[in-house]
């Protein structure tokens, strides 16, 4: 078993930064594919970022790619998702998520499941 809990959502205007978090509770965490999907008013879940447990594979949707940056700290128990150049289409609730993902891409494959923190980028 394994508990998300996210931090470090607000509000910055375009092309500003903000770094959101992702604490970890639970056994095995470096064992864990570590995903950050973001979810906007009226629109699907949709992966934004992935690193596998050691941290040597890193995976961006198209539209962060070259803006955002994910990390993890094993001994900490973190994730951490950079972003930079925001905006307003970055707006959305970003979620952590934690499991053994054969798809990447695909929110089914996560069996954990941080509650989100709220981004918004202003114009």
């Amino acid at each position: 078993q394994m508990q998300l809990v996210e931090s470090g959502g607000g509000l910055v205007q375009a092309g500003g930064s903000l770094n959101i978090s992702c604490a970890a509770s639970g056994r095995a965490f470096s064992t864990y594919v570590i995903a950050w999907f973001r979810q906007a008013p009226g629109k699907e879940r949709e992966f934004v970022a992935a690193v596998s447990g050691i941290g040597r594979s890193i995976y961006y949707a198209d539209s962060v790619k070259g803006r955002f940056t994910i990390s993890r700290d094993n001994a900490k128990k973190m994730v951490y998702l950079q972003m930079n150049s925001l905006k307003p289409e970055d707006t959305a609730v970003y979620y952590c998520a934690a499991g053994f993902a054969s798809d990447l891409r695909r929110p089914q494959d996560y069996a954990f499941w941080g509650q989100g923190t709220q981004v918004t980028v202003s114009s």
